[in-house]
């Protein structure tokens, strides 16, 4: 096991990787289909799209997006880039071209890695052509069209760089230095960058892997996407450090996913809660042998103590744990143990890592004893290093001393474990992605026939929470509920699209003409 010790410390990702190659050596990396890969092969990978970087032109410092499904490719791109010192911008594959626009423009992206053909779309098509005028490259993981790129083509470029100048470059890369930008949006509606360096990186993977239990050998299915904290970190990067095998899969699906636990006897799946609860739901669930499972890690939403029951009876995981975290603090926060009794995992979010403070304020910024509810403010090595280009918005979230301000409410019980109570921000989330309510309003309002949008999160026994529309058409205009769903759905990630629209003559408001959403929540049955 790869881990902190007097002889190693944790410095970059990719030296990370070139560790894991040492310790873990011809053991299997990752398995991908029919790709195969050993540590020291993926580290040769790495290597080798770290060339190919640097024959391209990128210089340290330069961001570069991850526009595509999970494959063992993503990953290699990832490790490739940031050992020639790039950012990492992942970018959700459910981005249609002007999100993708929008992304490329607040990052200053210069270069994407885009996915070929993937759920019948061609990717690099939605692009607009004043977003490939401001790449230098698009290069596309997987088959190609209209003379784009592809993956194998642009690795090979790199072949004539030398060692040493790989070595150099390498060299200059150190733990401040930034290795990702996951962009999350805020109650602005605009998504910002949150800046994370490579060595709070690996050490905040390193304590949630030993809180939770990852160990050598496991065979993990990482079903989150990649461009998404858990995915990434918790799936892809924890694999590597703990010589894990990883299984990327490409696309939920509940049969599918019982048919790999069986087959290639994955033992440790990490998910919302709406991963597991389909697996359950499936009909054919008793003609599945998932004896392999071990550990089940989820988070990102409500899990109801029922889930956690019978996905160790029925599934047959032997440990189930749950969890608090926040794209601002590299996805982490607060953990439960696979110890905990089923009722500390369904109802609380457990406790911090060592070396990170999580406290309880109030309006005035006074810290609360245990039981009294207030924001939950966290302080320590993975609060993020800012916002990007946002001195304003970093700020306004991490205060003089360096508490992260969360927005949601919560409490600590008696046996010092965190439980959330309630969001200060309009967030909701949605089978584990975040949606923010003044994003998807700042969208809806394009459309042509919309003068007036309030979104809210409403109850979902499948995912959660679903987003929910009120719409007050411009006058002379005229759209249907079905109509401005369908636009949704052409026009934005499909997580952020209302599932309901209702169409009203007025919205009630403020005296300042703010819609009050709170008045709209109450007419929700809460039982829906």
């Amino acid at each position: 096991m790869i881990s902190e010790d007097a002889d190693w410390k944790f410095t970059t990702i990719q030296n990370l990787c070139a560790r894991a190659a040492e310790v873990y050596g011809t053991r299997m990396a990752v398995e991908d289909g029919g790709v195969t890969l050993n540590f020291v092969e993926l580290d040769a990978m790495r290597r080798r799209v770290a060339k190919a970087m640097v024959a391209a032109g990128v210089q340290k410092g330069d961001r570069i997006m991850i526009w595509a499904p999970n494959t063992w490719q993503w990953f290699a791109t990832a490790l490739g880039l940031v050992t020639a010192g790039a950012v990492l911008i992942p970018a959700s594959t459910r981005f249609k071209g002007i999100e993708i626009a929008e992304l490329v423009k607040r990052s200053g992206t210069s270069m994407l890695f885009s996915a070929g053909t993937f759920l019948g779309t061609y990717y690099p098509d939605q692009l607009k052509a004043e977003t490939r005028d401001t790449l230098r490259q698009v290069v596309v993981i997987g088959d190609t069209r209209n003379g784009d790129q592809n993956w194998d083509s642009f690795v090979a470029a790199g072949d004539g760089v030398s060692d040493a100048e790989l070595a150099e470059r390498e060299a200059s890369v150190g733990p401040d230095d930034l290795c990702d930008m996951l962009f999350t949006s805020g109650t602005t509606g605009y998504p910002k960058g949150v800046m994370y360096g490579h060595q709070q990186c690996l050490k905040a993977i390193d304590a949630w892997a030993t809180r939770v239990g990852i160990r050598e050998h496991d065979r993990i299915l990482v079903i989150p996407p990649f461009f998404h904290a858990f995915g990434y970190r918790s799936g892809a990067i924890v694999s590597m450090m703990r010589g894990a095998v990883l299984m990327p899969h490409l696309t939920y699906d509940a049969g599918e996913i019982l048919k790999r636990v069986s087959e290639e006897k994955i033992s440790v799946i990490p998910g919302p809660p709406a991963i597991f609860q389909g697996m359950l739901q499936h009909p054919e669930l008793a003609k599945f042998d998932t004896s392999s499972l071990r550990l089940g890690v989820t988070g990102g939403a409500v899990v109801p103590s029922i889930l956690i029951r019978r996905m160790r009876e029925e599934l047959g995981f032997a440990g189930v744990v749950n969890g608090y975290g926040l794209t601002e603090c590299g996805g982490y926060g607060t953990m439960c143990l696979a110890t905990d009794s089923d009722d500390v995992i369904a109802n609380t979010a457990g406790k911090a890592a060592p070396g990170v403070e999580v406290r309880i304020m109030d309006d005035h910024r006074n810290f609360l004893p245990d039981g009294q509810p207030g924001e939950v403010v966290i302080r320590g090595y993975i609060v993020m290093k800012g916002y990007f280009n946002d001195p304003e918005a970093t700020a306004r979230t991490i205060d003089a001393e360096g508490w992260l301000h969360t927005g949601d409410v919560g409490y600590f019980d008696a046996d010092g474990n965190l439980r959330i109570e309630d969001r200060l921000k309009d967030m909701y989330i949605t089978g584990g992605f975040n949606c923010y309510p003044a994003e998807i309003e700042r969208m809806l309002s394009t459309h042509p026939a919309i003068g007036i949008v309030a979104v809210i999160g409403v109850p979902d026994e499948r995912l959660g929470e679903v987003g929910k529309a009120y719409v007050v058409l411009r006058p002379g205009t005229s759209a249907t509920e079905k109509e401005i769903i369908d636009w949704s759905r052409a026009n934005m990630a499909n997580y952020k699209c209302p599932r309901s629209v209702e169409i009203r003559p007025s919205l009630p408001t403020s005296p300042q003409g703010k819609v009050l959403k709170n008045l709209l929540r109450e007419e929700v049955p809460q039982d829906a």
